[in-house]
């Protein structure tokens, strides 16, 4: 943690510890001095630490302005106009916000203070992301789910016991967003091997390096341990502290993000509400390990039969576009991601280069995946959805969106590499075929309903 803050660009302190809310009124007196605080949360959280923070916040000199509870039912939906509203009230009261909550609150509070030009501060009620830290607030902006630019809080506070008393499924999708991260670095080591996006060494590390350790004991998760929470939040910290040194999220956000920004875009529900980030990121992770196993389980000699064109395949893509996310905002959104994607350069200087690294790049991947399948088992241990089924999905819809997901960001990942090799539609028919990874999976009650197992 304290390097991942020496490198951090804007985060300063970082305290994990019982009754934290007390130390509130001097952390925000030494990270942003001079201005009253309010406390932003919404109806679940208020009472879980927004008036801890409220209270402590009314007995120092420095003050606190009126708070800001928002509605918690129906579930707040992370909307840029939502977060421009707050900003009209920071500026009204001249007041840095203090964010008491967790996913939504936190990006809308991030984006709000930004627009406000006010530093913030967090105070995390669940362990359920790794956006508390990160540069950023992803957002629902015209249909469509973008990473805004903004900076990350001065500081993030939390209070185990707080972490402790969430529902137990917000530790979950913390842990499916932290798994993903095993994508997004296997991902990156592609797009590096390609001279497409060079790796950073250190946010790289920061992540990669650690990912074991905070992924190696999902029952302690679904038993609540305070310790076990209190770790899990401190790994979703690094992950956004290493966005902040690299200044994107690339060190943290892969292809099984596209899958959870293509589920969220398109409101995804479960059980009536919209479909949790981490959920979707967890399946999504599931999704690209078997991806990733098939392209690993690959003959070499297959490569020596590639061959591919340099065409010009705008019209292609943008009839793909249209067939699957229509002709809205989303589609044309897509259409510029996409072009993006496109000036990358030669898709055969990428495949040759591929073909040349693949010798001494897949050991390197191998040994920073782990397998689909246990995946999917450390997933339902921590009590997360390790299956489409989870969120309410059919197979054929996963396996359409195997496709629609490369679209939504100019990100190149294996989806892309796929598709540039011309094996994205085989690998995709193949993980669903009678001996695929997808029909072999079992759906259990527990994978279905996000539950953990039993000893």
């Amino acid at each position: 943690m304290q390097d991942a803050l020496r490198d951090a660009a804007v985060t300063r302190e970082v305290a994990i510890e019982p009754g934290v809310a007390r130390r509130l009124p001097e952390v925000a007196g030494r990270c942003a001095p001079g201005a009253p605080c309010m406390v932003i949360a919404d109806g679940n959280t208020w009472p879980a630490a927004g008036a801890a923070a409220q209270a402590a916040l009314q007995a120092h000199a420095a003050g606190a302005v009126s708070p800001l509870v928002l509605p918690a039912q129906p579930r707040l939906k992370p909307r840029a106009e939502t977060a421009q509203a707050i900003a009209q009230q920071l500026q009204a009261q001249d007041a840095v916000p203090v964010a008491a909550g967790s996913g939504v609150i936190n990006d809308l509070v991030k984006y709000a203070a930004a627009l406000a030009g006010k530093p913030y501060l967090c105070l995390a009620t669940a362990p359920s992301m790794d956006g508390y830290a990160a540069s950023g607030a992803a957002l629902l902006q015209d249909g469509f789910k973008r990473t805004l630019a903004c900076p990350p809080p001065v500081a993030v506070l939390a209070d185990p016991g707080v972490l402790a008393g969430a529902p137990a499924r917000m530790a979950a999708w913390g842990y499916g967003d932290l798994a993903g991260k095993l994508v997004a670095g296997a991902d990156w080591l592609l797009a590096d091997a390609l001279g497409i996006e060079p790796i950073n060494a250190a946010p790289f590390a920061l992540v990669q390096d650690h990912l074991g350790e905070w992924l190696g004991q999902p029952r302690r998760l679904a038993a609540r341990d305070p310790q076990a929470l209190g770790a899990l939040l401190s790994g979703l910290l690094v992950s956004g502290f290493a966005m902040q040194a690299h200044g994107n999220s690339r060190p943290a956000s892969g292809s099984d993000h596209q899958f959870s920004h293509l589920w969220e875009m398109e409101n995804l529900q479960v059980d009536g509400e919209p479909a949790a980030h981490g959920a979707c990121v967890g399946v999504g992770c599931v999704a690209m390990l078997a991806l990733y196993d098939w392209l690993l389980a690959q003959p070499q000699a297959m490569l020596r039969q590639v061959q591919v064109e340099d065409l010009d395949d705008r019209r292609a893509i943008d009839a793909e576009i249209e067939a699957s996310l229509g002709t809205g905002e989303v589609a044309a959104a897509a259409r510029q991601e996409m072009a993006a994607k496109r000036a990358l350069g030669s898709r055969q200087g990428r495949v040759a280069r591929f073909v040349a690294a693949w010798p001494q790049l897949r050991g390197q991947v191998a040994a920073r995946l782990i397998g689909a399948a246990r995946m999917q088992q450390q997933l339902q241990e921590a009590g997360a959805p390790a299956h489409p089924a989870a969120l309410g999905l059919e197979l054929a819809t996963l396996a359409a969106d195997y496709r629609r997901a490369r679209l939504i960001r100019r990100r190149y990942t294996l989806l892309d590499l796929l598709e540039d090799l011309g094996w994205l539609d085989r690998a995709i028919a193949d993980l669903f075929g009678a001996q695929g990874f997808w029909s072999r999976s079992p759906v259990t009650p527990a994978a279905a309903a996000g539950a953990p197992m039993q000893p």
